[in-house]
Parts: structure tokens; sequence; C-alpha cells
């Protein structure tokens, strides 16, 4: 299923076939995969072994960070599936798909949907983790954000019936969505967003107000200015980030690498944006510690100051590596993971942050976004008490994604009334989310 850059164009392009034969297409997706196997989980049938991919994933971090992933995904069943992508990947992989394809976002699980400010900087929600997109089929994404929801269910103490609770709404939210867009204009599908006011709607009357205010507190923090107020100190009367170790930590050779992909991804970017960048100076890098799957991946946190001396601009710089669904579906047809990771998404995203942008630097792909810019991810522990309908409104962000970059109509031509569908997602997701509490247990004996 390898993709030319202009087989992406034309898949992501509406399609030129009457809307019958597009939903008639989907539906013949069912003789590749009727939808009774969409619920096959064969352990023994895996193809792969779970603590190789994992620890094969090492071979290519900082050698010095790997006990952190390890630790980190040691900690619990949802970590472990939070940095196993590429165990999913490859279970994912092994079976055969409907090829009905959209931009995957790759890691589609529950809490890596969250608050985003547009360029006009009003807070929408969307996904936000695009390290493994790529084109592929649209189940795939589906099935790893539904197991998802069993895993932090359980993780949090809420158990199976929440979890299938959880599912259920999910995949009605999704259903109903995508045959929205199936008959919907392509305008109306590309401009479609959820806003914070819409996801302040989980919360009762007596709660919003508060949590209005809280919500745009914590947004106003989550900016380079508040990140300078809690991550700075002057050192000989120049700004510097505070060391955090291991965290954040300063080492020459940090610097150097990111001063040249700051250099080179300066390049990239569209002129107006360049002659914005161009106004700020790089003050100070630190190498820095993020995520559970990323850990080990070079990753820079950049200070910047604009030319008035007073404010400051943080750019994270990170390492791109192949995307993990790559060694099923063929290589992604950009010279460089980077740009993969950022075209990705902005085609997957309602709005995108306007210093985005990639580069390759001593043989190293990288891709830049603004650090935090008014982004706000939910925990766990906060949407649990709300995680039925926290769970819908991700479903439909989902939904969105997909029917941006591929055909609502052959999807949902795929999926048919929906009761088959569910009934086998929901009976996968539960599978899954066992397999997963096995594979730590494995990890966890493994790395003793």
């Amino acid at each position: 299923m390898t993709h030319t850059a202009d087989q992406v164009y034309r898949s992501v392009s509406a399609s030129a076939m009457p809307m019958g034969e597009r939903r008639a297409s989907g539906r013949a997706a069912r003789d590749r995969v009727p939808l009774r196997r969409l619920a096959d989980w064969d352990p023994k049938a895996r193809g792969h072994d779970a603590l190789g991919t994992v620890l094969a994933q090492n071979e290519s971090r900082v050698p010095d960070l790997v006990p952190i992933r390890m630790s980190r995904m040691s900690a619990s069943p949802w970590t472990y599936y939070r940095g196993a992508a590429a165990v999913m990947a490859a279970d994912l992989g092994a079976a055969p798909h409907t090829g009905i394809e959209v931009q995957l976002c790759g890691d589609a699980h529950v809490l890596n949907f969250g608050l985003w400010a547009t360029p006009e900087r009003q807070l929408s929600f969307d996904l936000r983790d695009f390290d493994e997109t790529v084109r592929g089929p649209f189940e795939w994404d589906v099935k790893r954000y539904l197991a998802s929801l069993v895993v932090l269910a359980r993780d949090t103490g809420l158990g199976d019936r929440v979890g299938s609770a959880a599912v259920r709404a999910a995949l009605r939210a999704y259903r109903d969505r995508i045959a929205f867009y199936s008959t919907a204009d392509e305008l109306t599908i590309w401009y479609d967003v959820i806003t914070a006011d819409e996801l302040l709607e989980l919360f009762g009357p007596e709660e919003q107000e508060e949590r209005s205010a809280r919500l745009a507190k914590r947004a106003r923090r989550r900016t380079s200015a508040g990140a300078a107020r809690k991550l700075t100190h002057l050192v000989d009367g120049r700004l510097r980030i505070v060391e955090d170790s291991p965290v954040r930590v300063h080492i020459a050779a940090a610097a150097e690498a990111a001063g040249e992909a700051l250099q080179a991804y300066h390049d990239s970017l569209p002129y107006e944006r360049r002659l914005l960048l161009d106004r700020f100076t790089l003050v100070d890098v630190v190498r820095q510690v993020v995520g559970v799957g990323s850990v080990g991946m070079q990753v820079y946190l950049v200070l910047l100051q604009g030319r008035n001396g007073q404010e400051p601009l943080f750019l994270q710089i990170k390492q791109a590596g192949p995307s993990v669904y790559e060694r099923f579906l063929g290589p992604s047809p950009y010279p460089g993971h980077g740009e993969r990771v950022i075209r990705g998404k902005r085609l997957i995203q309602a709005a995108s942050d306007i210093f985005l942008g990639w580069t390759s630097v001593r043989g190293s792909d990288f891709y830049v976004r603004q650090f935090r810019d008014m982004k706000v991810i939910p925990s766990g522990e906060l949407i649990a008490p709300y995680l039925v309908p926290f769970a819908e409104r991700c479903a439909h962000v989902l939904a969105r994604s997909h029917a941006r970059t591929g055909d609502a109509m052959a999807i949902a031509g795929y999926i048919g009334k929906g009761r088959r569908f569910d009934e086998a997602m929901a009976e996968f997701a539960v599978a899954y989310a066992d397999q997963t509490a096995r594979d730590l247990h494995e990890l966890v004996a493994g790395t003793d």
C-alpha cells in the first residue's frame, strides 16, 4: 500500500464517483473483512513478540533515556498502552484490513484528544499527537481508540461496566457523525470544529461557569509567557531555562543540534512566518524528556526572545522516526518523517499552530511546533467521572478527521446499520485491553 505524494493528494480529494458507487465500494470491503471479523483477536496469531517489539524501539533511542521509558511504560496497563503503539501496529498489521483509507492519527487513544489554540487564539477540541500518522485503514484508528477507553476505565477504577458504556457511546457517536458527513458538503466537513464551549457541556449547568473560568485561566498560563514565568530564571542578567534533570538538561551537543535544526526549519516556513520568526532571537536550549512512547527520541526545548527583549517564544523541536505502521502499509511518500508528521497534522486538525514546520539535520528528521500554545490536555482522573460523554466528543473528532481525509460515504457503506459493527468492535476493545494487561506483565517480568 505504498503511496506517492500524488496518490495521497488524489485520495484526500473528493471522489468523482457517484454517491451510490462510493457507498457500494464500502459495502464491497466486507468481502475483505466481514463485519464479524472485526472482533477477532487471537494472541497465538500475532506474528511478533510484544516484548521484543518494545525493546527493539530502544535501539534507536538516546541510551541514557531508555530506563526512563521502560519505567514509565511499566507503571500501569494505561502507561504501557500509551507507549506501545508499535505493538498494536504489529497486531493490526498482521490481520486483513478493509482498505478504506484515511489519514490515520496512528495513536488515537482517549488522552490524545485535547484543547488547542487556533491561529485566532480560540480553543478547539482536537486530536493532538501525530508521530505515527500515515495513510491507512480507518478501522485501525477506531480500534486503538476504543481499546483505550477500556484500558483507561480499568486504570481509573471505573471497571468494565463504565468502559463498555464509553465504548458503546463512542461507537454510536462515530457512526452518527460518519452518517452526517457522508452526505455533507465538503466545506461543511472541513470547517467543522468542536469548541471549548461544547466540551464544557460535559459538566452540569452549575459547574459550567466555574469550569469555564478555570479552563480560561489554565489556557492563559499555558502560553510562552506562562512557560517563561515557570521555566526560566535570570543568570548573569540573561534569561535561561531552569534545569529539572532528567526532564530538562543543558547539553552542549543539544544546543548545537537544535541551533542547526532551527535554521533549517526557518527555511521551510512560508514567507510571512519566516518574517515573524526573524523577529525572535535564540536565547537558550535544553534537551527535554516528554511523554511515554516518545521518551528517548531527541527532543529540544528552545527559548527565543522578541526584539523588544520582553516577549518569550518557546518552540519544541522533536525527532520523528518512521511511523510504526509503515512496516505494514509501505513507506511514507514524504522525503522526511518530520514532514510526514506535520502534513498529517495539518490534514487532520481543524486548525493548526502557525509555527508548524519540519527539517532534517545530522541524519535525523525533526518537526517543530510551539510549546504548549494554550494546550490543555485532560488527565485520566479528570475525565473519569465524565468518561462516557467525553468518549462521544472524541469520537466526533475522530469521525471528522476520517471524513476530512477519506471517504465518509465508503465508511458508512461498510458500517451499514451499525449493529454488527458495534458488537464486533466492542468485543475487540475488551479482548485487546485484556491483552494489554498480559503484555504489561511480560514487560515487567522481562525487564526486572
